[in-house]
């Protein structure tokens, strides 16, 4: 029995017909330009900053080591091991190379695909050598290749796809590297201030300490009451327990920056810094907030988030192309014969070629609940852009208001210092001379004590908003890194 094929030119309509369905698929729109999110033109934070200016790093330093504004050799150290061994960062990079190899496996289904095989079997039947139900023994060797013609752009739009994924993996990376620095940097300062704080509390308890050996020889000379002498002793108590909270405090900070920097606990110290190591001795660089439209081309995460709206679109068009026939080019040659002794004869010299067109008729609804699944992860990801876009803008106002208000907070406390000092200067004086009580010396002290603390806090946290607006604004504060490709190179 035989079948008549129909010509090329027979089929040659047929084929410009698929071609032309599979260009006439749905259109799939850009993304809405800053996730249609309407940018304001200036930070409403920012007004109130309108004198500072920009202090970078070293000049010779590359862009973007933010953390050398603080001019602190320690801080620096830190910064550096945590880009080595903290473990979020190796995870992140991790899954970069991930992405990295899925796309070279995607780009690979686009190029020809060559193999070589052989093999013996052995099969009674029509298709054997020997045409009937005697057993007959074919060996086989040769070389086979496909490929598969991308008409309807799925292999390039899944290739697309897996290109965008690795740009929002890198995106990540850099990302995740500044949430670990930003980390390391507060924590650090976190840490030098709580030292400071213990410097500052163990004097006062030193002169506390001081006035309880004094008041106990008056005591027992008769000079002061019980009372005055429980007070004293309540003070020294009371300043010892805030100095071990104090220490309590700086050992879960110095732990916390062990793990940051990919260390063991165990064993691990920050080294000192010269004169007590204060918070204070830090430089606090000032960072212009910019306009806000550069904080979209400076964040690493907004960033990521658009490369995944862009994949989630290449997605969408894959899904649609399976609507589509696929069409597979096979060729193979080598060598078939009966006897392994004469397989590679060139008289056993065999090859074929041929094309293949699948089109899957019904499917049960796969095709239409795949294409729904990545519209649905589109929107999704638009979603989660947006997101990213208003946080961002969050971020840079917190930092930037708290910056300007600790400003004037820090000014307010440093007059309350000056104010607490000489009023215990005169306190002193004047129980010297037997004017006041001890009582009065002793509330100027801890008056004095509570506002050298607080200003140290209020320090601390410029250092902290100083951080989280870096942060907040991608990094460092020289020239932007270049946003998501529009295009595949």
């Amino acid at each position: 029995m035989s079948i008549s094929l129909p010509s090329w030119s027979r089929l040659a309509p047929l084929a410009a017909a698929l071609v032309l369905a599979g260009c006439m698929g749905t259109p799939l729109a850009p993304p809405p330009e800053h996730a249609g999110v309407a940018l304001p033109a200036t930070f409403s934070e920012a007004d109130g900053a309108r004198s500072w200016t920009t202090a970078p790093p070293a000049e010779a330093q590359p862009r973007g080591e933010w953390w050398l504004g603080f001019q602190d050799p320690v801080l620096n150290g830190l910064v550096e091991r945590a880009g080595r061994g903290n473990t979020t960062v190796q995870e992140a990079a991790a899954r970069l190379a991930e992405a990295r190899a899925l796309l070279r496996s995607a780009d690979a289904n686009r190029a020809p695909q060559v193999g070589v095989s052989t093999g013996v079997s052995r099969q009674a039947g029509a298709n054997t050598a020997t045409g009937g139900p005697v057993p007959a023994t074919l060996a086989t060797a040769g070389l086979n290749v496909s490929y598969e013609l991308d008409l309807f752009g799925r292999l390039s739009q899944a290739s697309d796809a897996a290109w965008l994924d690795a740009q929002a993996r890198d995106a990540l990376l850099q990302s995740t590297r500044l949430m670990v620095q930003a980390d390391v940097a507060q924590t650090y300062l976190q840490w030098r201030a709580v030292q400071a704080e213990r410097v500052l509390v163990e004097e006062s308890l030193a002169a506390y300490r001081d006035t309880l050996r004094l008041t106990q020889r008056r005591y027992q000379a008769g000079d002061v009451a019980e009372l005055d002498l429980a007070r004293v002793q309540t003070e020294v108590a009371a300043t010892e327990s805030e100095a071990l909270a104090l220490e309590r405090q700086q050992v879960l900070l110095n732990n916390a920056l062990a793990v940051l920097v990919g260390d063991v606990a165990s064993g691990f110290t920050v080294a000192p810094a010269a004169h007590g190591g204060a918070a204070a001795e830090a430089v606090l660089p000032v960072i212009p907030a910019g306009v806000p439209g550069t904080v979209l081309a400076r964040r690493p995460d907004v960033s990521a988030a658009q490369a995944s709206v862009l994949a989630a679109q290449a997605r969408v068009g894959v899904a649609q192309a399976a609507w589509f026939p696929a069409v597979t080019l096979t060729g193979n040659g080598g060598y078939a014969s009966p006897e392994l002794g004469d397989l590679f004869k060139w008289s056993a010299r065999s090859w074929g070629i041929g094309a293949l067109l699948s089109l899957p008729i019904f499917d049960g609804g796969q095709r239409a609940a795949q294409e729904e699944g990545a519209r649905a992860r589109l929107e999704g990801a638009l979603a989660a852009h947006r997101g990213q876009v208003l946080t961002a803008f969050r971020e840079v106002e917190d930092q930037l208001g708290a910056l300007r208000l600790l400003a004037g907070q820090a000014e307010a406390q440093g007059r309350a210092v000056q104010a607490a000092a000489r009023a215990t200067q005169l306190s002193d004086s004047r129980y010297r001379n037997g004017l006041v009580s001890q009582l009065e010396l002793l509330d100027a002290r801890r008056s004095e004590l509570r506002n050298r603390r607080q200003a140290l806090q209020v320090r601390t946290a410029q250092y902290t908003a100083t951080v989280g607006l870096i942060r907040a604004l991608g990094g460092g504060w020289g020239d932007a890194p270049a946003q998501v490709a529009a295009a595949r190179p």
